[in-house]
């Protein structure tokens, strides 16, 4: 029942994935409900579904969609007597379907807001208290308060931005406008190797531009087990992909309509040119703007939200959920669930989030998925382990459709059989991984998913055969 001291039951701030499933929820649990977003387009009434889907994951996979079946076509259809002659790509085209799926979501959202009776409120929010928060239109307008008992934070995060390399929007871009692009580069640099890094070189590189990666880091994609890193590094490099690591940019200049950028190795100093550079050297939280200072909001020194498992903020009655907190990886679902979660908590429910079998998944192709530990991680804690892998070169779906790329890696404990981790790198990665997750969250053995059916042929039937090769009885793995 609705307090009527307050406005609102709760206010909900950033309608990203995080933002619109916990007001949905609290919605659904009889709170009365309002969800504020500032307007990320301003010739749209209605924007919702946070940089995800507007500007970032959601982008980035209709357009990999797009560029791949564009280098397939290219590349592998003479293989099934496919004559494709005079190929040829329009950008334009490719990005309204993008653009297309992501109104339909839009209207997805906004319809869900409806049905459910949540107030949708185009606006800047700002915390001032743990009931009060101040809006301001988008257009500028004059700023109000509206209350609640009480409030939910999930405004997302955001590009981080290089003093080297300043976005001029035109030839040095950050990555949402990387996905905006209407015309393929002929070079084109990327600062940063990571997953949005690579995402983007996979789109353009598949469309035909030259690209190279420049990344700090001495060790390629340092989040995922090291086999799946190799293998990918190792794959992406065979599709042309120029991947340059320990490269520390040290300066950019635009000049003649080229980028040119300057970075150090362990070698030496080195210059190239681009016709254009995309920054994509990972996220921040928005909180800048996110309270005012007489609210008291307890930040760390990168920006991100203490909490405590609940979610709760240091504030009573106010939580954090998704891209701004350290509670796990800046990923949609990850925040999803977190927004589920705060709603419960409101009304006294508790089902708390296992955090350790969150999946990552990386977008390319082949596409890379995993769920719990890394062989790098158990071993530096000196947890006894038994691994298995299964190469897809073995998997009959995947010699049927052309995908024998990568493999599955599963990783038990050694003496109770527990499964710790599930690594894959392959074509469905994404949606495979799901299985491995079910079978953790229930804290399955290898021995129970080499006793699970799996139907033939199929893809899954990889995770089947690492479980039976636990245990020496794999009817299909290579000697």
């Amino acid at each position: 029942m609705s307090n009527t001291e307050y406005d609102y039951d709760v206010i909900v701030i950033g309608a990203g994935p995080a933002g619109y499933f916990a007001a949905v929820r609290c919605a659904q649990l009889g709170l009365k409900t309002a969800c504020i977003d500032k307007n990320l387009d301003p010739q749209l009434a209605q924007c919702l579904g946070g940089a995800y889907v507007n500007s970032g994951c959601i982008s980035a996979i209709a357009l990999l969609e797009s560029a791949q079946l564009f280098n397939k076509i290219k590349t592998t259809s003479i293989q099934h007597g496919i004559i494709a002659k005079d190929l040829s790509i329009d950008v334009t085209r490719m990005q309204q379907r993008k653009d297309d799926i992501i109104r339909s979501l839009n209207q997805q959202i906004a319809q869900i807001f409806v049905d459910h009776h949540v107030s949708s409120i185009s606006a800047q929010a700002t915390l001032i208290n743990p009931h009060r928060v101040e809006i301001t239109p988008p257009n500028g307008g004059i700023p109000q308060v509206i209350t609640a008992d009480k409030v939910i934070l999930a405004a997302g995060s955001n590009s981080i931005d290089l003093p080297f390399a300043k976005v001029d929007n035109h030839f040095i871009i950050n990555t949402k406008q990387a996905l905006s692009l209407t015309k393929v580069p002929k070079k084109l640099g990327i600062i940063g190797a990571g997953v949005i890094g690579i995402e983007l070189a996979c789109i353009w590189s598949n469309l035909g531009a030259e690209v190279i990666l420049l990344d700090a880091q001495d060790l390629f994609m340092n989040i995922a087990d090291r086999d799946i890193a190799n293998e990918a590094l190792t794959l992406y490099q065979q599709q042309g992909l120029d991947i340059r690591l320990s490269a520390r940019v040290m300066s950019t200049e635009v000049k003649d309509k080229q980028v040119f950028v300057t970075y150090e190795d362990e070698s030496g100093t080195h210059h190239c040119q681009f016709n254009q550079l995309i920054v994509a050297s990972g996220r921040k939280p928005n909180t800048e703007t996110l309270s005012a200072s007489s609210a008291d909001l307890l930040l760390d020194e990168e920006g991100f939200v203490h909490t405590d498992e609940n979610c709760c903020t240091t504030l009573p009655g106010v939580y954090a959920i998704g891209d701004l907190t350290l509670s796990g990886p800046m990923l949609a679902h990850k925040g999803i669930e977190e927004g589920v979660f705060a709603a419960e908590h409101i009304t006294g429910q508790h089902s708390p989030i296992n955090y350790h079998t969150i999946p990552n998944v990386i977008y390319t192709q082949p596409e890379i998925a995993w769920v719990g530990q890394t062989e790098q991680a158990l071993r530096a804690i000196g947890e006894p382990i038994k691994i298995s892998q299964f190469p897809f070169s073995t998997n009959t779906r995947a010699k049927i459709t052309g995908n024998t790329d990568g493999r599955v890696k599963v990783i038990i404990h050694a003496e109770t059989e527990v499964i710790l981790g599930v690594h894959i790198i392959g074509a469905m990665a994404s949606e495979l991984i799901a299985e491995a997750v079910l079978a953790m969250e229930f804290s399955a053995t290898a021995e129970d998913l080499a006793r699970t059916i799996h139907a033939h042929p199929t893809h899954s039937e990889s995770l089947h055969e690492c479980a039976l090769s636990l245990n020496s009885r794999s009817l299909h793995s290579p000697l």
